[in-house]
């Protein structure tokens, strides 16, 4: 009888060793923190900006077509210099008009508006812009590496 209590016991303790899970925090990386620019709090300012829909209305397809493609382009020179860290467009129409969006990796709203105004659509009138400081992870620019991994095409 004792054998099976220590036994049952011992399977006890077993099974909710092995049920909890241990959560170690991960181990601080000063160098990594100081080259992404983090805070104590692994944060830093960044720079949104929310492209909206512009004054301009093109109706010449094919000139729509040229810009857009020059739009794309910018954003991929852009990301490859550091400036842009997140871009994308809404999926969906929104009462305020947006667009699509930058995370620009500056706190700086001039330095952001004149990168904003290198895109041919801007420059076009096509899409407005609005700017906006941000607080976010300084490790937000390392998915560009990744996202590089698992992209067939780009647009």
């Amino acid at each position: 009888m004792r054998t099976k209590i220590i036994l049952a016991f011992s399977l006890f303790t077993a099974f909710f060793s092995f049920a909890q899970k241990t959560t170690e925090k991960p181990k601080f990386n000063q160098q990594l923190a100081t080259k992404l620019g983090a805070d104590k709090y692994g944060m830093k300012a960044y720079t949104i900006v929310m492209l909206t829909t512009g004054s301009t209305k093109i109706e010449d397809k094919a000139k729509m077509s040229e810009l857009m493609k020059g739009h794309m382009n910018n954003i991929g020179k852009l990301a490859d210099e550091g400036k842009i860290i997140v871009a994308g467009p809404f999926l969906e129409q929104n009462k305020q008009n947006f667009r699509g969006m930058f995370i620009f990796n500056t706190k700086s709203k001039e330095e952001a508006a004149q990168w904003v105004k290198t895109d041919p659509a801007v420059q076009a009138g096509v899409f407005g812009y609005e700017i906006f400081p941000w607080y976010g992870s300084a490790a937000l620019p390392m998915y560009l590496e990744h996202h590089k991994e698992i992209s067939k095409e780009n647009p």
